[in-house]
């Protein structure tokens, strides 16, 4: 049997480390794996502010305290960054979004034993935890919760009632309920999305409706599977992107933290000072374009999904700002050398599978700085050595953990063509 070791780092997934390879969930840098599995709280280790903590899957870190948090996310990039020899001049500080935070979250509903239970899948599993109180999500999303779940079962039995099992005549029994949740804060309070779920009859929608209404929603949608439905709207629903207010297409993907989106926009910001041109890739609403864009700085747009290219177009249009939306698939279509070779640098924040044949045709062209912006380190880190193969020098890397108490972490990085 094992003697007992230190821990003395925090692996990708979550688990302590000791330094003969033995794993151990839970645990901080300087705990004590004993023998028998049992862990001996170091220096680093501090009680979990959430009852929920070791069920629920949502948070793994909350053990560590503020200083292993933050090594962890920085390691985590820096890591990445050496696993390809991509030798980064200046690694950043991490920054870590605070607690209680989070402006948008997708929520689990289901009918267990005659009851509704909203929250996060439990760790390596289908079974929901019940949020009863959440330290990550901003608390208008966490003050939302017992009042759904009032909703759901209100609606649960104004559904209509299905046949029993096998077909016997005349027993019948209450559709099992089960609906996916979207949350997330927009400027006119809380955006909430229900997915598998319709209103059947009048007093369902008269139920949502004064919900709606009760609760001050910014808007409600259904999705029994057709798509979206407006349900609730009182006016149209906007997310501030720099200092534009942009229409915010029902699921559309935000920044997870306004903390978080402010370290990576800043970034941004801080790196493309008086560029005169550039291409935002995979740009989404807007959240790098509409920084950036202003008096001397013209920037191309280019996101796939059609509604959320719209959005990006009418904000841009009303606001007077200089931004070309252009709507267009780069994972099948990715711009060009001889496109690119108009710009004097490229933003590109693409989805967790990396842009590996866009940053391809980045290699080719002839831009001279890139702002590399990522949820995946792994992906990050492969991309960016086709760009070090092609000339170009990591400048800087800026660690961002707004998952808080997560191992998701994300990245900005800056990339200049050496002359």
């Amino acid at each position: 049997m094992s003697e007992s070791e230190e821990i003395l780092r925090i692996a990708s997934k979550g688990d302590g480390v000791t330094a003969s390879g033995r794993f151990a969930w839970g645990a901080a840098p300087g705990d004590i794996l004993h023998a028998d599995g049992t862990l001996e709280w170091g220096p680093h280790h501090v009680e979990p502010p959430c009852r929920h903590f070791g069920r629920c899957g949502g948070c793994q870190l909350q053990q560590l305290d503020e200083e292993s948090l933050r090594a962890f996310v920085e390691a985590r990039v820096s890591n990445a960054s050496a696993s390809q020899e991509l030798g980064a001049q200046h690694i950043a500080p991490p920054h870590l979004s605070p607690p209680a935070t989070r402006r948008r979250a997708s929520l689990r509903a289901e009918s267990s034993g005659g009851r509704i239970v909203i929250g996060f899948r439990e760790a390596k599993s289908h079974r929901l935890v019940e949020l009863e109180e959440c330290h990550v999500l901003a608390p208008e999303l966490v003050a939302l919760l017992g009042p759904l779940r009032k909703l759901l079962i209100t609606m649960g039995k104004a559904a209509p009632a299905k046949k029993g099992g096998k077909g016997k005549p005349g027993k019948h029994q209450q559709a099992r309920m089960a609906a996916d949740i979207e949350m997330t804060l927009v400027e006119q309070g809380v955006d909430l999305g229900v997915k598998g779920l319709t209103a059947e009859g009048l007093a369902a929608t008269e139920a949502m409706l004064a919900f709606a209404e009760e609760h001050g929603l910014a808007r409600l949608t259904m999705d029994g599977g057709y798509g979206f439905e407006t349900v609730w709207e009182p006016v149209p629903v906007t997310v501030k992107l720099g200092d534009v207010s942009v229409p915010f297409p029902p699921g559309s993907f935000l920044q997870a933290t306004l903390d978080g989106e402010q370290a990576l926009v800043g970034a941004a910001r801080e790196w493309l000072e008086g560029v005169p041109t550039v291409a935002d890739l995979f740009s989404g609403l807007g959240t790098f374009a509409f920084a950036l864009a202003g008096p001397g700085t013209k920037v191309l747009a280019a996101e796939a999904a059609r509604d959320v290219h719209l959005a990006c177009k009418a904000a841009a249009d009303r606001a007077q700002l200089p931004v070309f939306a252009m709507h267009r698939d780069l994972f099948r279509n990715p711009l060009q050398p001889d496109e690119l070779n108009k710009f004097a640098a490229v933003v590109l924040d693409p989805p967790r599978a990396g842009a590996r044949e866009q940053v391809e045709a980045i290699a080719q062209s002839n831009v001279e700085r890139v702002v590399y912006v990522s949820c995946n380190p792994s992906s990050w880190s492969r991309d960016a050595a086709r760009l070090v193969e092609e000339g170009f020098r990591l400048v800087e890397l800026r660690p961002v953990g707004q998952f808080r108490w997560s191992t998701h972490v994300e990245l900005a990085s800056l990339f200049l063509r050496e002359a």
